[in-house]
């Protein structure tokens, strides 16, 4: 529910304002004076301020100025009875939301607060996504503690501030659009547009119009003039993703636009200047590709005038344990299970720590979210993790560590729980073999099953 402040000497006013406004489903505190107003201020979440322009000590102009100083993103909305065109201008270049005229129409009022409400609804929605931008891709959220991410977090701190062409080189799964977005975002450009491109998603002649942009009629199905991403990216950031992909023809045309920072749409002859900064990154080894012939070495120096090399997880096991916990703690606040969980079991995390991740960053991120959707315990367990990481490890089935922070009973249960999955795997999903494997009884192994909430047909999938 909206809470509008009314403030204004005269109590008929106030009294009949409440009344209408309260109807409507509003939340409603007065006050007669500015300064009684500037003590609610204090102490309540306001959404809109109605005030009187003419009152006694303070008037409704200082009490905006008060207002806009603490308490910017609040609309204002002006009342009075003594209405001029040379007020209402004042009002609004002290930063009034409107101006309304007593004695106002019933309907017309409603009409403005609605309106007033509604721009403050997108004020703070943009307000609040800016605060989202600002944490997601700040230097804070690149998880790592090793020696090679600490002389990434250094490159990055360095060459934010500056507008010099980025390389990044890493396999997939490494981070690199993190790690663009975080340049981006640290950046003089932070508030311009960030315009990701994927070079490998698109055929040629479709990344050149997605690059370049179209004018009407320029091939069959260009029925509008449409703006291409270099344009977009004007005073911003744009960054290509898989840039070793590109044809010869498209490097010659991306080349030229960074050297005369200008370009032609395709079917078009008018230049258009722009003003970008270009990150690139490839999982491919770019100076490998210019002895190969299939990258341009001008293109390859262009691009590369601060060059980062992300590295694989396999190589920095240190960060296994860091980002485990840092995707477990980042679900955990979106609630993805649906319940609380207390952590990681000790076997569980020395699993995580021998798998090969071939697939990076983003292959621990998605094990986790899995492992938390699908755990029934309260410490996500080793038989809560995909089969292919379990066998990744260097041991199959190792022995728990002896940790207090489980507890016994969630450690015995989660060895238990184990147990079972590794006997059903071994008798390829036959229970009656599985329960031999244990030396317990059918029936028991399928109580047990049920407790665990396993499934034959997850184990064998």
């Amino acid at each position: 529910m909206d809470t509008i402040l009314i403030v204004d000497d005269e109590i008929n006013y106030l009294s009949l304002l409440r009344t209408i406004l309260e109807e409507e489903g509003f939340n409603i505190l007065t006050a007669e004076s500015g300064q009684t107003a500037l003590a609610i201020l204090e102490d309540s979440d306001i959404d809109l301020i109605i005030t009187d322009m003419k009152m006694p000590e303070m008037n409704g102009l200082f009490l905006l100025d008060k207002v806009r100083s603490g308490w910017p993103d609040i609309p204002v909305i002006m009342m009075t009875a003594h209405g001029s065109v040379e007020k209402a201008v004042e009002t609004m270049q002290k930063g009034a939301f409107t101006y309304i005229q007593k004695p106002f129409d019933n309907n017309r009022l409603l009409i403005f607060v609605n309106k007033a409400l509604n721009h403050s609804r997108v004020v703070q929605e943009n307000k609040r996504l800016r605060n989202v931008v600002k944490s997601q891709f700040s230097f804070g959220n690149i998880v790592g503690k090793s020696k090679s991410m600490h002389k990434v977090l250094n490159l990055v701190n360095k060459v934010a501030p500056t507008s010099a062409h980025v390389l990044v080189e890493g396999e997939s799964g490494t981070g690199k659009e993190l790690i663009a977005r975080s340049i981006h975002f640290n950046s003089p450009r932070r508030h311009n547009p960030f315009i990701a491109v994927n070079c490998s998603a698109l055929s040629e002649s479709l990344l050149e119009s997605e690059l370049f942009g179209h004018e009407k009629g320029a091939f069959t199905g260009a029925i509008t003039m449409k703006k291409g991403r270099f344009e977009l990216a004007h005073t911003g950031t744009l960054f290509l993703d898989e840039i070793g992909e590109l044809s010869q023809n498209l490097q010659v045309k991306i080349l030229r636009v960074i050297q005369e920072k200008s370009f032609e749409r395709v079917g078009g002859t008018s230049v258009v200047k722009v003003n970008f900064r270009l990150i690139t990154a490839t999982n491919k080894i770019l100076k490998d590709e210019v002895k190969l012939g299939r990258f341009r070495e001008d293109l390859y120096y262009r691009l590369n005038v601060v060059y980062i090399h992300l590295p694989p997880l396999r190589e920095r096991p240190e960060d296994i344990h860091l980002l485990a916990h840092h995707f477990f703690n980042t679900f955990s606040e979106e609630n993805i299970s649906g319940r609380t969980l207390k952590g990681i079991a000790p076997e569980c995390e020395r699993i995580l720590l021998e798998s090969k991740w071939p697939g990076n960053v983003r292959q621990l991120e998605n094990t986790i979210e899995r492992a938390m959707i699908l755990c029934t315990g309260e410490y996500i367990s080793p038989c809560d993790l995909p089969k292919d990481i379990f066998e990744s490890s260097s041991q199959n089935f190792p022995a728990p560590e002896m940790s207090l922070e489980s507890g016994l009973y969630a450690t015995l249960s989660g060895v238990e729980k184990q147990m079972i999955i590794h006997a059903l795997e071994k008798a390829n999903g036959i229970q009656t073999h599985a329960a031999k494997l244990l030396k317990i009884g059918k029936s028991g192994l399928n109580q047990k099953m049920k407790k665990y909430g396993i499934r034959v047909g997850d184990i064998l999938q």
